[in-house]
């Protein structure tokens, strides 16, 4: 089994990205048009570089005390960085680029920096304690701008960009109640032992294994005996890289530039303390997340942006049983936790089963699991008799005030007014996205991002979708799908270099155009397949694919 992280690069919140810079992006890709590097982006955004940030950013205090600004300016977190890097920076093209992309954004530099403010001081400590390149304390930024909530199309998610499968491997426990690739602590370690493994499988090249971190080690190792069986270079520079891959290495080593000599620059970083402000808390077993905040003096949406991992209203009842909370109010938590009583740490609702009930049906009502009910109830299988009671953990608050679970999230992506008529579908047995796509004309990455989940992602049946048609005439869409000019379309004749896994209903599916009119253009039969490196010409109506 193949395990990766799938790249993610973009860095922007939002609608924002940062123009990759390559050398070999104008022959992968040609589109005749003044602003050609903003379109050749947007066309060909793959779905695993294209990161989300579905929460909103939270101003909190992390320090009961106000400090002088000049005391925090000289015990920040920055000398203690600036003084450990040791990365080679050399004044390539690349890195040129995307160093001049930053130093122009200095306010997206401050964002990120505040996101990281909580979590900096740890991952620095970790670091060190793992005797590790500090510049790893940077790779956040590059993969996901230091947001935990930030989840890919390629289905990689949490801070550090895990996929499920490579989370698993380094550690990182996933079910309905937790997902560890979001928890700060489990992530930060599973990317350590990731990087360390990594680091040693090229012999210590940091170059490489942070490429691989990006595309797999796979794909580098064939690259690097690609470049040796032509008697050329194998460093990092020198090999033959997806594109994303090729700009992810140069994004760590620009802001590392950065940090080590901001003044040349003209740039003031945002100043965060070298202390550590927060402190993980062991709350012995499951908890409300509601009532844990109240004990912590806390918002709701406060205490779950520092604690991510967890799906729902509650921490996981088989853990991990911790949270993490500013260092200030830990023994204000704690001398409230132990006042608590065992069933005082969740809220408890008596059910009366009904003729027709099952467990599932219950556990579906009040938002909890089978397992949980059974273990609550000593219940023993499946078995349950109506006319009798059940005890029912349930949230303490109404489900809308967990503003940032799993459900929340999602409703909230599903409620975001997009341009078009409003349409929701429920997944019914063989349903897909591709599938559901053709029914409604529309694009089945567009379904997967209106859901807030990735386009590979399993559909579960029953699941509710929200699809927004556009409000065209049907002859209006077939013009626009055969490449025809329409009203407000943008069209543009690109041609596509085919990657491996393509086949003519992905790339139909990504440009938005019918598998017979990429035969036509190129004059070739579906029955055949595409070979890596071959040239498509497509035209593609830009208005419908950014």
């Amino acid at each position: 089994m193949k395990y990766l992280l799938l790249p993610v690069v973009v860095l922007l919140s939002g609608c924002q990205s940062l123009p990759q810079s390559d050398d070999n992006s104008v022959a992968d890709t040609h589109i005749q048009t003044a602003n050609s590097v903003e379109i050749n982006q947007a066309l060909l955004a793959d779905e695993s570089i294209d990161v989300i940030h579905p929460i909103a950013d939270i101003d909190f205090s992390l320090n009961n005390t106000l400090k002088d600004q000049k005391a925090i300016d000289e015990n920040n977190i920055w000398p203690r960085i600036r003084s450990q890097i040791t990365f080679d920076i050399p004044e390539h093209k690349r890195l040129v680029s995307q160093r001049n992309w930053y130093v122009k954004h200095p306010s997206y530099l401050k964002r990120v920096a505040k996101r990281a403010e909580p979590f900096l001081h740890y991952i620095v400590e970790e670091l060190e304690k793992n005797d590790m390149p500090i510049e790893l304390a940077l790779l956040p930024i590059v993969e996901s701008a230091f947001d935990p909530f930030a989840y890919s199309h390629g289905r990689a998610s949490g801070m550090w960009q895990f996929v499920p499968g490579t989370g698993e491997r380094f550690g990182m426990k996933q079910n309905w109640w937790y997902d560890g690739r979001r928890d700060v602590v489990a992530s930060t370690e599973g990317a350590i032992k990731y990087l360390k493994y990594l680091n040693k499988y090229f012999d210590g090249d940091w170059m490489l294994a942070l490429a691989a971190y990006n595309s797999g080690e796979g794909r580098v190792s064939r690259a690097v005996k690609k470049n040796k069986k032509l008697g050329k270079p194998t460093d990092f520079w020198s090999l033959d890289l997806p594109r994303e891959t090729r700009a992810y290495v140069p994004k760590l080593l620009a802001l590392a530039d950065i940090i080590k000599r901001p003044e040349d620059f003209n740039l003031s970083l945002y100043s965060i303390d070298n202390k550590s402000v927060l402190t993980q808390v062991d709350i012995k077993s499951q908890l409300d997340l509601a009532k844990a905040a109240t004990l912590a003096g806390l918002s709701l949406a406060e205490l779950q942006r520092l604690n991510p991992g967890f799906n729902r209203w509650a921490t996981d009842p088989d853990g991990p049983h911790r949270l993490l909370l500013p260092s200030h109010s830990v023994e204000k938590f704690e001398l409230g936790l132990n006042k608590l009583s065992k069933k005082d740490r969740l809220a408890w609702q008596r059910y009366k089963i009904k003729n027709g009930d099952n467990l599932g049906l219950i556990a579906n009502k009040f938002n909890t699991r089978v397992d949980l009910i059974q273990q609550v109830n000593n219940i023993d299988g499946n078995q349950i008799r109506a006319g009798k009671h059940l005890l029912i953990p349930v949230a303490a608050k109404s489900l809308d005030s967990y503003v940032f679970s799993q459900e929340q999230r999602i409703a909230k992506k599903q409620s975001r007014p997009q341009k078009g008529r409003k349409v929701v579908h429920t997944v019914k047995s063989g349903d897909n996205l591709w599938d559901i796509g053709r029914k409604y004309k529309v694009n089945s990455k567009s379904i997967a991002k209106w859901n807030g989940f990735a386009p590979r992602d399993t559909l579960k049946l029953g699941q509710t979708l929200v699809i927004w048609q556009k409000e065209t005439s049907k002859s209006s869409y077939a013009n626009n799908r055969t490449g025809n000019k329409v009203e407000n379309a943008i069209m543009r004749n690109i041609t596509y270099k085919v990657r491996r896994g393509d086949s003519f209903a992905r790339i139909a599916d990504k440009f938005n155009v019918r598998i017979s009119d990429i035969e036509r253009w190129n004059n070739l039969d579906r029955k055949k397949y595409l070979q890596p490196g071959q040239r498509l010409k497509l035209a593609v109506d830009v208005t419908n694919n950014i």
